[in-house]
């Protein structure tokens, strides 16, 4: 059903060939160069030094969730319990794609509209989960720019960037997470 390229690709992700993708199938019958980079690209941004292979994954699970690809998620979702995280911790990154996608939407209106009473107005979105999060702040936060980032919040990215570096984070291990959001958001393209 799909080449070499496309089946490598799929296997670096744990995805089982069987399935249709038709975007995939698109790019394996034309032989496409972007397979062959989109696979790289997938190997060295899953191999994170600055972001250590578990919050690579977690990252990845989040934008995946964020994304509703159930290929994607059921992938980083095992990748990430294989590399040590917990249950616990895979649930926190789904439930922190789920309050972004809502801040997101919330805070871009704010930005985007010419009023500005709704600036003014509470949110009166509970957010608990920022309190005292399972992932600590700093990969909270970072999940947090990651998802921002892929919903197009300019208002909530800068946000983030700053926190997660009041947190200690450094500029590379801020864009690693940016190109896992980069290129999982990529594979939701070709693999869904």
């Amino acid at each position: 059903m799909y080449n070499n390229t496309a089946i490598e690709l799929l296997q670096e992700l744990n995805i089982s060939g069987d399935t249709l993708y038709p975007s995939l199938k698109a790019l394996s019958d034309a032989n496409s160069k972007y397979l062959r980079d989109l696979k790289l690209n997938v190997k060295t941004s899953l191999a994170s030094e600055a972001l250590g292979e578990k919050d690579t994954l977690l990252v990845a699970y989040a934008i995946a969730v964020n994304a509703k690809n159930r290929a994607l998620q059921e992938a980083f979702y095992a990748k990430a319990l294989a590399a040590g995280s917990t249950n616990d911790e895979v649930g926190e990154a789904a439930a922190i794609a789920s309050l972004l996608s809502a801040n997101n939407v919330l805070y871009r209106f704010r930005h985007f509209s010419d009023n500005k009473k709704y600036a003014e107005l509470p949110a009166r979105i509970r957010m608990n989960i920022m309190m005292s999060p399972i992932l600590g702040k700093e990969l909270f936060e970072l999940i947090s720019l990651a998802v921002s980032s892929v919903n197009g919040c300019e208002v909530c990215v800068n946000s983030h960037e700053h926190s997660v570096r009041e947190l200690g984070a450094s500029e590379e291990k801020i864009f690693d997470a940016i190109r896992v959001a980069a290129i999982v958001t990529s594979l939701d393209r070709i693999i869904g």
